[in-house]
């Protein structure tokens, strides 16, 4: 799978997040990425009719006296469902492919979901950290211990994605 459809999944998971918020009418994923490196920071923006756009949240896989790594939230928005999925994409970015002619700026636009795409990327989601788990069963990458396994994801009858067991 290429990292793009990866990151446009991700947004797919999290999108009632965003609408509780902006009410967007796309998003996008925004990266920079030298070719034989790994991606290190990205954004992910919220478009309103009318063209406005908003800093959901980025994204640093490393630390610095500046910035944490991790997610980073902005402007009202908050989604754990976004949070997880982008961290575990960050941490696996090896599983995923770049198109041969891919150049170094990053750009995943994604409008609002159909169920079908909600399905789509619950599915894949599952299927991802389930072949990225650990010996012990959990998936690679950092979990907060209070959070169930992303295995436990389900679709509800309004798009959103909500723990099982939550």
């Amino acid at each position: 799978m290429e990292l793009d459809e990866a990151f446009e999944f991700a947004v797919v998971l999290a999108w009632e997040d965003l609408a509780k918020v902006s009410k967007p009418c796309s998003a996008r994923v925004e990266y920079l990425c030298e070719p034989g490196t790994a991606l290190d920071y990205l954004s992910v923006w919220s478009v309103r009719a009318g063209g406005e756009q908003d800093l959901v949240c980025d994204y640093r896989t490393r630390t610095s006296s500046a910035y944490p790594s991790g997610v980073r939230f902005r402007n009202g928005h908050c989604s754990e469902q976004l949070a997880q999925t982008l961290d575990v994409i960050m941490k696996n970015q090896d599983r995923f492919t770049h198109p041969g002619d891919a150049c170094r700026n990053g750009l995943v636009l994604i409008h609002p979901p159909a169920s079908e795409e909600l399905t789509e990327a619950t599915t894949w989601i599952k299927a991802f950290c389930g072949s990225t788990a650990n010996a012990d069963g959990a998936p690679v990458g950092r979990q907060p211990p209070s959070m169930p396994s992303v295995a436990d994801w389900t679709p509800e009858s309004k798009g959103a994605v909500t723990w099982a067991n939550a």
